[in-house]
């Protein structure tokens, strides 16, 4: 189940909690974060590709891409056993930000987003059928988890990709993470 928790960015001992969909999306579309739910319902064959994963949901991220001005879209994947797990992990949880907003639907799996804003962190678990933007310019992190298991579609409007600037906080290691 999604859930978003919204704690003080000096507090990370008392935050509100919220697991119903209306309400996640509510709190997050006040302050410009965008989520939705899909159907994360097409078939794929076990170790499907990217190329297939793609293909199987072309018409929702050919929508979106032309809706915003996407330029290119791939898929991260992630699982227990990949043999970059830890570096992974540790490059997504240093809180930096982005040139471009940073789109992403969950088509299984899960993975924690932390949003730096307006005083606040916001922690979101996305799950299956979950797309989250987070606008760029917007400091936050990524959890996938000691044990990650997720794969995700993500948008592009530059053709580099995933380009992060550090922003040099340590503010992540001070919030829950995904092994919390």
């Amino acid at each position: 189940m999604s859930e978003l928790k919204i704690y003080p960015d000096a507090d990370p001992a008392h935050p509100r909690s919220y697991t119903d969909f209306a309400s996640i999306q509510r709190e997050l579309g006040a302050v410009g974060i965008r989520f939705e739910r899909w159907a994360a319902n097409q078939p794929l064959p076990p170790g499907a590709g990217q190329d297939e994963i793609l293909t199987a949901y072309h018409e929702s991220v050919d929508r979106l891409m032309r809706e915003k001005g996407f330029q290119s879209a791939d898929v991260i994947k992630m699982a227990p056993d990949h043999p970059q797990k830890v570096e992974m992990r540790n490059k997504f949880l240093s809180e930096h930000t982005h040139s471009e907003d940073e789109v992403r639907f969950f088509v299984e799996g899960k993975g924690l987003f932390n949003i730096h804003k307006e005083g606040r962190v916001y922690a979101v678990l996305c799950e299956k059928g979950d797309l989250i933007g987070v606008p760029d310019g917007t400091p936050h992190w990524f959890d996938m988890g000691p044990q990650p298991h997720f794969t995700a579609i993500r948008l592009f409007t530059s053709k580099e990709g995933w380009v992060a600037r550090f922003t040099g906080n340590d503010i992540a290691t001070r919030f829950p993470d995904m092994a919390a």
